[in-house]
């Protein structure tokens, strides 16, 4: 799938409202107002199409009539979503006043441009990140923006198995991998905001992304906390963040006993296999989604031209909504495949009766892949910071034709003295497969080199003056 709002246009888009957008009715159905009830009384027959126009004259022959009993209203949950932030209380009339509800995140927003849809793939996209670590603020993330629930609150929800003989394997896997998951809260002069986390050791090192610890980019010195499965809340500093991979880890202060998480190989993931989101997605702690994989090694680029976020991610239909970030998804063993970081939206605003800035889960999820999780996350853990392969060039999509299809990613610079330059790569080369992997966009190329280790050797299909050419090139480490 902060959440927390990012730029929107073809390169991508923040799954969150603007922070000035108070609370609005969500068209994911969970907290909006119910609709008008329908009248009672006799003969309420289906309305006129609107082709068709108001019924002319008397209808022909008795008609029967049928009894509409007045609906009951809808059950809403209270308080309502936004309950106690300055958003809903302008919107509602009410004055401001303090409250002890966790902080949430409410970062200023710059407006967004429209489109069709709202996807972080950057075909076109100079790969600038390829040269180095990258900045990585522009993920469609999922940390809640403005949204308050205490629906769950200070007393987390246990996943537990009541009826052995009726568990499915997503009761399984839930009551696995539930105790690993946490919430966080994030606050800052600049704002605050949720956002969900993976246990990593028994004395409180946890997985989260990036941008829940750093208010997608706009401190380095938020405070945090983060609570448990089972209730406690903990204070937490953040141990070091990787912008690129849009990860980060936090130590909680005097915890012990906690559930460590188990990883599967990320390699291993199937398209199809059962996919299981675990997080806060709303501030709704220990919220269990299902669905499957829907595709491995998705190139997936979010952000602004200048401030990239490349992943090499897992696609799942699993619904991961606002809240989730840096939350598991988790196999039917309840093994960790990838940690939540992103969502596609349709621009709601291109659709009638719906307001911009809106979105939510339709279906199009992304996790960063459990391999790539563990290894910056030790990394981070050891010594603060985390290592990148580096292939030293920067790319943009090549096409045919001046189609906008695109046919590989042509080189637009070749670093001295790096990997790309040793192999004699040089600019106007277009690279059209790493190993066997077909590469069409530069953020593909982006993608495939992030998802390699420093030092792994992997070999370029070359298209140079119409003939192709396979290079070796050893990847070298990112500064």
């Amino acid at each position: 799938m902060t959440e927390h709002n990012r730029p929107a246009d073809e390169t991508g888009q923040g799954t969150d409202r603007p922070a000035d957008a108070g609370w609005t009715a969500q068209p994911t159905g969970q907290f909006p107002p119910a609709a008008a009830p329908v009248p009672s009384g006799p003969q309420y027959g289906p309305p006129p199409s609107p082709q068709q126009g108001p019924q002319q004259g008397p209808q022909q022959g008795p008609q029967p009539t049928q009894q509409f009993p007045q609906q009951p209203p809808q059950h809403q949950p209270w308080p309502p979503a936004g309950y106690g932030t300055a958003g809903y209380q302008q919107l509602h009339g009410q004055q401001t006043s303090g409250g002890g509800l966790p902080p949430l995140f409410q970062p200023a927003q710059s407006p967004r441009r429209p489109a069709r849809w709202r996807l972080g793939l950057a075909a076109g996209l100079v790969g600038a990140a390829l040269i180095g670590g990258g900045a990585g603020a522009g993920v469609m993330a999922l940390t809640d923006d403005d949204t308050v629930t205490t629906a769950g609150g200070g007393s987390a929800q246990q996943v537990t198995i009541t009826d052995p003989e009726r568990a499915t394997s997503t009761t399984a896997a839930a009551a696995v991998a539930a105790p690993s998951v946490v919430t966080l809260y994030v606050s800052s002069g600049s704002g605050s905001g949720s956002g969900s986390g993976v246990v990593l050791s028994a004395d409180g090192y946890v997985l989260t992304n990036n941008h829940v610890v750093t208010l997608d980019s706009a401190t380095d010195g938020a405070t945090v906390q983060v609570r448990t499965s089972d209730g406690t809340l903990y204070a937490a500093t953040v141990v070091g963040t990787d912008p690129s991979s849009d990860l980060a880890v936090v130590k909680l202060q005097d915890a012990s006993g906690l559930t460590p998480a188990s990883f599967a190989d990320s390699d291993d993931v199937q398209v199809g296999d059962l996919a299981v989101a675990i997080g806060a997605p709303l501030g709704l702690s220990n919220t269990v989604t299902d669905g499957i994989i829907s595709a491995t090694n998705r190139a997936v680029a979010t952000g602004s031209d200048q401030e990239q976020t490349v992943i090499d991610a897992l696609q799942t239909d699993a619904a991961i909504n606002p809240g989730n970030s840096g939350g598991p998804l988790v196999n039917a063993a309840g093994e960790v495949v990838g940690i939540n970081t992103a969502i596609a939206s349709v621009a709601t605003s291109d659709l009638p009766g719906q307001q911009s800035g809106q979105s939510g889960n339709i279906g199009v999820g992304f996790a960063i892949p459990a391999n790539t999780a563990q290894r910056i996350a030790q990394e981070i853990i050891e010594t603060g910071s985390a290592t990148h392969a580096l292939l030293g060039v920067t790319a943009t999509t090549a096409s045919d034709g001046g189609t906008a299809v695109g046919s590989g990613a042509q080189l637009v610079t070749v670093q001295d003295g790096t990997p790309a330059a040793d192999a004699g790569l040089r600019a106007g080369d277009v690279i059209t497969a790493v190993g066997d992997r077909v590469v069409t966009t530069s953020t593909e190329l982006t993608a495939a080199v992030r998802s390699a280790q420093p030092g792994d050797t992997v070999t370029l299909t070359v298209r140079r003056d119409g003939e192709s050419s396979e290079v070796d090139v050893t990847l070298d480490t990112s500064d």
